[in-house]
């Protein structure tokens, strides 16, 4: 009998590969051309002078940063999280929680920037303002959800991963493998064969 654990990550492995992607429109992308997508548009972005910015809450506050200082370090991106703790407690404190993405946007966003939204559930109140301002903004958006297939996150980028599952951790691997993919295939793994190793006597 299969274990759990082997269970789990099959689970894992078949969230990810399955992931759907939307346009704007809400026309199917595929996965490929989808990492394409996002891969392009932030290195326009960046070579305009812009920047790109991820932005979430809890768990996907971590992928947020995790991948701002990748897309940096990395990709050679020029990229933020808007994560300071003084900024979130003083705008939540003054202005409530849902609008200390939205006002660090309304802040700090120009027209070309481009912005990571990434929220589990995909119906964040303050992700969505967020999202809103963006558009204000002319701030090109993607977004990664997952839970019900209508959350409003996963209609509101111009390209949307959304991975269908209602469990937090599968959601949030999924949206960080995604994430990591997106940077690595652009910085062309698997590109280069390995070099095979010598036989083992």
């Amino acid at each position: 009998m299969e274990s759990r654990a082997g269970r789990y990550f099959e689970t894992l492995s078949r969230l990810i590969q399955s992931t759907e992607v939307t346009d704007n429109l809400g026309r199917r992308l595929r996965l490929e051309d989808a990492f394409d997508n996002v891969a392009a548009t932030a290195h326009s972005t960046h070579d305009l002078g812009n920047k790109i910015m991820f932005i979430g809450n809890g768990g996907s506050a971590g992928i947020a940063s995790h991948l701002a200082i990748d897309f940096c370090k990395n990709g050679g991106l020029r990229s933020l999280a808007f994560n300071d703790p003084s900024a979130l407690t003083c705008l939540g404190n003054d202005l409530g929680y849902q609008s200390v993405f939205a006002k660090q946007l309304d802040f700090h966003a120009r027209a070309g920037d481009f912005l990571v939204a990434i929220s589990s559930s995909g119906q964040s109140p303050n992700i969505l303002a967020a999202v809103a301002m963006a558009r204000k903004r002319q701030v090109g958006v993607v977004t990664f959800s997952g839970f019900s297939e209508s959350n409003e996150l996963r209609r509101a980028g111009d390209v949307n991963f959304y991975v269908r599952s209602n469990e937090y951790g599968f959601v949030e691997i999924a949206h960080l493998s995604l994430c990591h993919a997106i940077l690595d295939l652009d910085m062309g793994w698997g590109l280069v064969a390995e070099p095979a190793r010598a036989a083992v006597s």
